[in-house]
Parts: C-alpha cells; structure tokens; sequence
C-alpha cells in the first residue's frame, strides 16, 4: 500500500466525518446563538435555557439527517472494501 493511497482513504475518512457532523454542529450553532441572543436581551442566565433546546434541535436535526448519513456511511464503507484488492496488489 502507498504513502499516497494511505493519505488518499485519511483524507477521505476526514471528509465524510466532517460532512456527517456539520448538519449537528451548524443546527447547534444557530440555536445556541439564538438562545444567547435571547438570553442577552432578556438578561436571564440560566444554563437549562441554553441547553434543553440545543438538545432537542440536535435530535431533531439528527431524526431528519440520520438517514442521508447512514446512507453517506454505507457507500464511504462499500468504497473502501471495494479498494481492497487493487490496495494489497499495490496498483
């Protein structure tokens, strides 16, 4: 196996992991900036208020996303397996 094709499946992996995570990390951005928004407007601090919604917009987040990333996980799986050969041959 090359130095190329071991940078080639990392960098790969590294794509798909940040692909499956910004649909979670960017919904719990914007409903933690909002939640801080509102909680600098009406000057309650209260760390439940911050939270209990990012909690529940990741969920939901991941309810209506969790499909397309297993299906991102499959075929990132299926690629890889189906690299075996030509990887051990070294071509």
């Amino acid at each position: 196996m090359s130095p190329e094709a071991v940078l080639d499946i990392g960098m790969q992996g590294l794509i798909l992991a940040t692909k499956l995570a910004a649909p979670l990390l960017i919904t719990a951005l914007v409903v933690g900036f909002a939640i801080s928004l509102l909680q600098s407007i009406t000057q309650v601090q209260e760390v439940t208020l911050s939270f209990v919604p990012k909690a529940v917009a990741v969920a939901i987040a991941l309810l209506v996303c969790g499909n397309w990333m297993i299906a991102e996980s499959i075929a990132f799986t299926n690629e890889m397996f189906a690299r075996i050969p030509s990887l051990l041959s070294g071509g």
